[in-house]
């Protein structure tokens, strides 16, 4: 039986982990996010970042070794020793009006429409973050952008679905399934 390693990944708001979630339901096997592995557990959250060495540590205790997962979630900074044990990258596009809108509804369900809403103790943290999440296309800002991500997918041997992430989750998901059932190599 051949291995099922897929990471999915595109700009904050694109539906990355969620596809990630859902993907591995539908294949059951196990979903696992870089964010899990990036951030050191913090109160308040995404405070601090784990050193490269800690992060691939951890993976390789949880996962790594494993025959089947799927990762949400961008590699391409930090990874290169997890590119050669996928078999497929999952790229997802959706414009930026619709991210910015995902990430606020998420920043709301998450921490509370009272504690992002002016005044309240997360507000200027979520500004920031929509503020940095809105330069992905443009390349003005730290961290994963359009043009990283495509110089890196461009580096890939494995194989790169693209898709649009605008698409119903379930559309995706079945998207996934017919390239992995088409391509004998995935």
């Amino acid at each position: 039986m051949r291995s099922c390693r897929i990471n999915v990944v595109g700009a904050s708001g694109s539906g990355a982990t969620t596809l990630g979630r859902a993907l591995a339901d539908a294949l059951a096997i196990p979903h696992h996010d870089s964010d899990d592995y990036l951030w050191l557990p913090t109160s308040p959250p995404y405070r601090q970042t784990r050193m490269i060495a800690d992060r691939l540590r951890l993976m390789q205790e949880m996962f790594l070794p494993r025959a089947d997962w799927v990762l949400s979630g961008s590699l391409e900074s930090w990874a290169a020793p997890v590119v050669p044990l996928l078999d497929l990258v999952v790229f997802l596009a959706v414009p930026t009006e619709v991210r910015l809108k995902r990430l606020r509804e998420r920043e709301t369900r998450h921490f509370g429409a009272g504690v992002v809403a002016p005044g309240g103790w997360r507000h200027e943290e979520t500004e920031d973050f929509i503020e940095w999440a809105s330069h992905y296309e443009d390349g003005t800002r730290d961290g994963p952008t359009l043009d990283r991500h495509q110089a890196w997918l461009g580096t890939l041997s494995r194989k790169v679905l693209r898709l649009d992430g605008t698409r119903s989750t379930q559309e995706l998901v079945a998207q996934v399934a017919a390239a992995l059932s088409a391509d004998p190599s995935v």
